[in-house]
C-alpha cells in the first residue's frame, strides 16, 4: 500500500507566493493525501484566497502569530494517520515530480526519517540555493553549495547532516520521536536543531538531488533582517548547548565561544552588533531551560560521540571560509 503523505505550510502574510506555491503543488505528479495550510494570523488576505480558489486544502486559522516551529506543530498534530509529513515554504515552488522523488527515495533509504530537496534559486533557477544543510563542530550551519552554480554543486544523492525545512520530508513518527521543532525557537534553525535530535536517535537523512524546488528565500522576514539575524544566532547557541554530547561539547566548547565571539565583532562591524549581543544576551537567559532539555535529549542517544563527529563539519579553515 503506498505511503500516505501530508504537505504542510506555514503561511503569513505571503501574498502571492503562497498562490503560485500551491498552484505547483496541485501540479504534482503524486499528488499528496492532505494538504494543511497554517495561518499565522495573516492580514493580506492571503489565508481567504486559499479557500476560495483551492477547495481540497485544509486551511487552520490561528488569532495570533505562533511562529515557523508551533505552527508545523500544530500540522503535524492534525494530519492523522499519515506516514509522512512534508514541509514547504510559501516561497518555495516544487517541481511536479517533488514529492514524487521523495517519496521514491524513501523506499530505497529505509533507515532515514527525513529527507532534503535541491533548492534552485527562483530569481536565477541556474545557481543553487542550497543542497542539505551543514552543521560544524562550533555551532555554525549553513546551506551546503549555496549560490553556487547548478553544475558546480552536488549532483548525486548521499547523506547530509539535516534538510532545510523550506522544503523536506519527515517520517511522521520520527519527528514526534524526536519532539518536532522546539517552539521556544519561533522561526530559524529549528530544522537544524530538529536534525541533530534525528541524528542523536540513529535517524539518517539523505540528499534527493531530484526533488527540486525553486526557493526565493526570506521572502517574508529578510534575508539579512535584524529579525532573522537576532532568531537565527539566538537558536545557534540553544541548538549546540541542547544537543552536542558531553565529550563533544568540551572538547569543541573553545570553538563555539570563539565562534560567538567573533559573531559579534563582524556584525559590530556591519552595523548589526547591538541585534547581535541582544540574541547572545537571551540565548544566556535561556540557558537553564535549555539545560533541562539537554538532560532529557542527551539520555535517549543512541549513537556514538564519534559517529555523530563524522556527519559533522570540522576544521578551522572551513569555519574560517564561512
Amino acid at each position: 500500500m503506498a505511503a500516505k503523505v501530508a504537505v504542510i505550510i506555514v503561511n503569513f502574510n505571503s501574498g502571492f507566493l503562497l498562490d503560485q506555491c500551491l498552484r505547483h503543488l496541485r501540479a504534482q505528479t503524486r499528488r499528496p493525501e492532505r494538504v494543511i495550510v497554517v495561518d499565522n494570523a495573516s492580514h493580506d488576505g492571503s489565508a481567504d484566497r486559499i479557500e476560495h480558489d483551492y477547495s481540497g486544502v485544509e486551511v487552520v486559522r490561528l488569532d495570533r502569530n505562533l511562529g515557523f516551529a508551533a505552527a508545523n506543530n500544530l500540522a503535524a498534530r492534525r494530519a492523522g494517520e499519515v506516514e509522512w509529513l512534508a514541509l514547504l515554504n510559501p516561497d518555495a515552488f516544487p517541481e511536479p515530480e517533488w514529492l514524487e522523488r521523495f517519496l521514491t527515495a524513501t523506499a530505497t533509504c529505509p533507515d532515514c526519517a527525513s529527507f532534503g530537496a535541491r533548492l534552485l534559486d527562483a530569481s536565477d533557477p541556474g545557481r543553487l540555493d542550497g543542497t542539505g544543510d551543514v552543521y560544524h563542530v562550533s555551532g555554525l550551519a549553513w546551506r551546503r553549495d549555496h549560490g553556487q552554480p547548478v553544475a558546480a554543486g552536488a549532483s548525486e544523492g548521499g547523506e547530509i547532516f539535516a534538510p532545510c525545512a523550506a522544503a523536506a520530508l519527515y517520517r511522521r513518527e520520527a519527528f514526534f520521536e524526536a519532539g518536532g521543532f522546539d517552539e521556544d525557537y519561533f522561526c530559524y534553525f529549528e530544522d537544524v536543531d530538529l536534525g541533530f535530535r534525528l541524528r542523536l536517535l540513529g535517524h539518517g537523512c539523505r540528499y534527493v538531488p531530484d526533488a527540486v524546488v525553486r526557493h526565493v528565500g526570506s521572502a517574508v522576514t529578510g534575508r539579512r533582517s535584524a529579525f532573522s539575524l537576532y532568531h537565527g544566532h539566538r537558536n545557534l547557541v540553544w541548538t549546540w548547548c541542547k544537543n552536542m554530547p558531553g565529550p563533544l561539547f568540551w572538547l569543541y566548547l573553545p570553538w563555539h565561544l570563539l565562534l560567538n565571539l567573533v559573531a559579534l565583532s563582524w556584525f559590530a562591524l556591519r552595523g548589526q552588533g547591538l541585534t547581535l549581543l541582544r540574541a547572545k544576551w537571551d540565548a544566556l537567559r535561556g540557558l537553564p531551560r535549555c539545560w533541562r532539555r539537554r538532560d532529557a535529549i542527551q539520555s535517549r542517544r543512541r549513537v556514538s560521540c564519534w559517529a555523530l563527529r563524522r556527519a559533522m563539519s570540522r576544521g578551522p579553515l572551513v569555519l574560517w571560509r564561512r
